[in-house]
């Protein structure tokens, strides 16, 4: 019996040094990888085409970013980067590897982003995936591919972000009928959106939805609504102190128009209150709403 504890016990520590000294080899493999990366980029900078070339397997695919031509062969790619040379004097590359993988022993993939500047120009940057093949003990390049980097996605967060609080979901609840409402942004953060029930006792009375965004030609805070009725409206916002004031017009389902003033005040992140003022359908002046309490769940 104990000699089987002692076979089992040698296997696991057998299997444990081979996991050990595949991660040292994996470590010393990604080390050399970026020195590498740090090696081509110095290439590339000094001008010097036969010490990049030098840097590619003997039957290394390279693309051209900026034409697309493909070349193969160390011979070829050092004519290729030749010619970039002395066609544009100055170019300057930066590389980051993001990370690093390894497909086999012998050939790894990274990933990364470059950067290339021209004199008097604005810097370019690509993501890129290098495949590398290691060869007599060194890796070597064996092919690139880029894509540009996508622009960022535009955001309007910055002018619509004093609004965040209204995140999450409010209740407003009397003996008769209980509103709620859920309010969540876009993606990008370009758009707030508030959906809304109200519930007369067991049953929903109406629903709608609000979208909150911001007018970058009137440079102000817009909002639309439209309600499960048919009627619909819009507004702009101001804030004064910490009230909001929506300017709201719009169209009943039965074609009246309407117009009042809402005002949202701020207590605090989880505490609101909304008053409606100034009401009006097709000129005949209604009474106003009292200021009620908001509470966030």
């Amino acid at each position: 019996m104990r000699s089987v504890v002692l076979t089992v016990a040698m296997m696991a520590w057998g299997l444990a040094s081979a996991v050990g000294a595949e991660a040292d080899r994996q470590a010393k493999d990604e080390a050399a990888i970026r020195k590498a990366v740090e090696s081509y980029v110095a290439a590339f900078n000094q001008g010097d085409a036969k010490a990049l070339a030098g840097m590619w397997a003997s039957e290394g695919v390279y693309t051209n970013p900026f034409s697309g031509e493909q070349v193969a062969g160390r011979e070829a790619i050092e004519k290729q980067f030749a010619g970039i040379f002395s066609g544009e004097k100055g170019v300057q590359l930066t590389a980051t590897t993001e990370a690093i993988q390894f497909v086999s022993p012998n050939v790894a993939v990274e990933q990364g982003t470059a950067r290339v500047v021209r004199p008097g120009e604005q810097p370019e940057e690509s993501e890129y995936t290098a495949v590398y093949v290691k060869q007599d003990g060194q890796w070597l390049l064996d092919r690139v591919t880029e894509e540009d980097v996508p622009a960022p996605v535009p955001s309007h967060y910055e002018q619509l972000k004093e609004l965040e609080w209204m995140i999450g979901r409010w209740v407003d609840q009397d003996d008769l009928a209980t509103v709620v409402t859920e309010c969540n942004w876009t993606k990008n953060n370009n758009f707030l959106t508030r959906s809304f029930t109200v519930q007369i006792r067991d049953r929903i009375d109406m629903a709608g939805m609000q979208i909150i965004g911001w007018d970058a030609a009137a440079k102000q805070i817009r909002s639309w609504v439209f309600d499960s009725d048919g009627g619909f409206g819009q507004g702009t916002w101001k804030k004064k102190g910490n009230r909001w004031y929506i300017q709201q017009s719009g169209v009943l389902p039965d074609g009246r128009k309407s117009s009042a003033v809402h005002i949202i005040t701020y207590v605090d992140d989880n505490t609101c209150t909304l008053q409606s003022v100034n009401r009006t359908v097709d000129g005949e002046l209604l009474p106003n709403i009292d200021e009620v309490k908001i509470t966030k769940e």
